[in-house]
């Protein structure tokens, strides 16, 4: 599996995943733009095959993905599929899995929150890559008389909301790091061969993970601490959610025969 990249760097500093022509909402340039509306718009990720999460969506999401962590900054993902290419959620059509939830990365797109370090601030930008998008006759458009609408209020809301969580999303991530509760993990595939026998094990993903023992070292007033700050109800998500690997697993196997591939290689 493809090493992850940062989920979320500036489109003006840097660049960000899914977004490949991101510019800042400008009520001139984007004065007759709107979006076509559809009940199958997530096409734009239909290859993507994991997603950055938010601490916040954990509970939610673990009944569908696993939940890892991986990089530098030890950044949580949703696994939606096992390799490049492939995301067992998202219809060739654009179609979500119905019942599956859908993360807020995903849920954002095509709207995203900028760090301009020229003038310190943050902006609102657009992937101008984005399918949907079209200047006749759209089905919501963005300005009317130079003002946003309330659809485009109601992203850019989003996206500072978005940015709020991800902040609260790097501290649980610190705090897991300061408390040393991470650990190497490893999921392989163990094939059947054509005469009813099992081949050598294949290597599906390695990534972070909290490990249990540590968890259950630590002291009795940490442990309470974690309890009433919510990061040990995250934490348990976390751990149930690694249950769903088999799922992945099972159905990429009925799609092509996984190959052995690395989320990321840690240290």
């Amino acid at each position: 599996m493809a090493t992850p990249t940062q989920p979320d760097q500036s489109p003006i500093a840097g660049q960000v995943l899914l977004y490949s022509n991101p510019e800042p909402l400008d009520p001139v340039r984007h004065a007759n733009l709107g979006m076509i509306a559809s009940d199958r718009p997530y096409g734009f990720a239909r290859k993507q095959h994991f997603v950055p999460i938010q601490v916040g969506e954990f509970s939610q999401a673990a009944i569908n993905y696993p939940i890892v962590f991986a990089g530098e900054d030890y950044s949580p993902i949703a696994i939606m599929g096992l390799q490049g290419g492939e995301n067992l959620y998202i219809a060739e059509d654009g179609a979500f899995r119905v019942g599956a939830y859908a993360p807020a990365f995903i849920r954002r797109y095509p709207f995203v929150g900028a760090r301009d370090d020229s003038a310190q601030r943050v902006v609102i930008c657009i992937d101008r890559s984005f399918a949907l998008w079209t200047e006749t006759n759209p089905t919501v458009k963005l300005f009317e008389n130079g003002q946003p609408t309330d659809f485009t209020k109601s992203c850019i809301d989003f996206c500072q909301q978005f940015d709020q969580d991800r902040a609260i999303t790097e501290s649980f991530c610190k705090l897991l790091r300061d408390l040393d509760i991470l650990e190497t993990k490893q999921t392989s595939y163990t094939p059947r061969l054509a005469d009813g026998g099992v081949g050598d094990p294949v290597l599906i993903a390695e990534y972070y993970a909290v490990s249990e023992e540590k968890l259950k070292a630590l002291p009795g007033e940490k442990v309470v601490e974690l309890a009433q700050n919510g990061a040990l109800a995250a934490i348990y998500a976390h751990l149930m959610s690694l249950n769903g690997w088999d799922r992945i697993i099972l159905e990429s196997a009925a799609r092509q025969t996984p190959a052995a591939i690395g989320l990321n290689t840690p240290g």
